[in-house]
């Protein structure tokens, strides 16, 4: 039943996309990564350790300052535990971001290794959803590894906090989308400062540390408009159990994002590897 739903899936986006665009290979760039990253694997396991050493500091630093804060529904919470999902939302955008600009430039722009790929039965899509696909797991997986140090360091209070996994999957997601559509427009590694230029900023002032009421008014709402803004607040409430309608919006805006970039991907590849 799986085989056919999948067949049938496939068929569909063959009807729908121009032909050569698509050819259901996708997995087959999965795999390249995988092989790749497995000899590699302290170069994937690195960005972990950004958010975890975050979480260290704060705990035996600012933490020790700062004893509690008011959390999501009002509720009263340490401040390490209030950091720590935030923390966890940049590391899975952090992973998607390295796999989806980095690694997609220099595969694209020197290898040449998509040019090679068209050769094969594979389409522009193929390798926007295989690169974007391995870049939400290397999110995930972050997520995952970080979770677990949340739930040693004692920062869980409530079951629901398994949820934060999906989410980081989404916001990896959204962030790989973007962030491959933006690889594309790149024309050598110094341009890659524009990116960090605009990573840096959301991870400083996206509520990671400190809730958004604290900024003025006109402030809010730039701030609101951060797709990380909306990753940590979800993640935020999920860790401590509260559900405000509210979430739905962060979901949307993250399914959008993730939408606008798959599509922005997918036209650029398609765009500069078929002329």
């Amino acid at each position: 039943m799986a085989v056919l739903e999948q067949t049938e899936r496939r068929g569909l986006l063959l009807r729908m996309l121009p032909p050569g665009m698509y050819n259901g290979r996708a997995s087959a760039l999965i795999e390249r990564s995988f092989i790749v990253y497995s000899r590699s694997w302290l170069i994937f396991v690195s960005g972990f350790f950004e958010p975890f050493f975050y979480l260290l500091a704060f705990q035996y630093g600012f933490g020790l300052l700062v004893k509690e804060v008011v959390g999501p529904g009002g509720q009263t919470m340490s401040y390490i535990a209030f950091v720590a999902p935030a923390l966890l939302a940049s590391s899975a955008m952090n992973g998607a971001v390295f796999d989806s600009t980095f690694n997609v430039f220099f595969k694209f722009r020197y290898a040449k290794l998509y040019d090679a790929m068209l050769s094969t039965p594979i389409g522009p899509f193929d390798i926007a959803i295989g690169e974007i696909s391995w870049a939400v797991m290397r999110g995930g997986i972050y997520a995952v590894g970080f979770l677990g140090v949340m739930f040693a360091m004692g920062l869980v209070s409530s079951l629901w906090v398994l949820l934060l996994v999906p989410v980081a999957l989404l916001l990896a997601f959204a962030f790989a989308a973007v962030g491959m559509a933006c690889a594309t427009f790149l024309r050598s590694p110094s341009q890659f400062d524009y990116i960090q230029l605009a990573i840096m900023p959301m991870f400083l002032f996206s509520t990671t540390f400190y809730p958004i009421t604290v900024y003025p008014e006109a402030l809010r709402i730039v701030v609101q408009c951060f797709p990380l803004y909306h990753g940590i607040e979800l993640m935020r409430g999920l860790s401590v159990g509260v559900f405000e309608l509210g979430m739905l919006g962060h979901v949307g805006y993250l399914v959008v994002m993730a939408a606008i970039g798959l599509w922005a991907t997918s036209r650029r590849l398609g765009n500069l590897l078929l002329r």
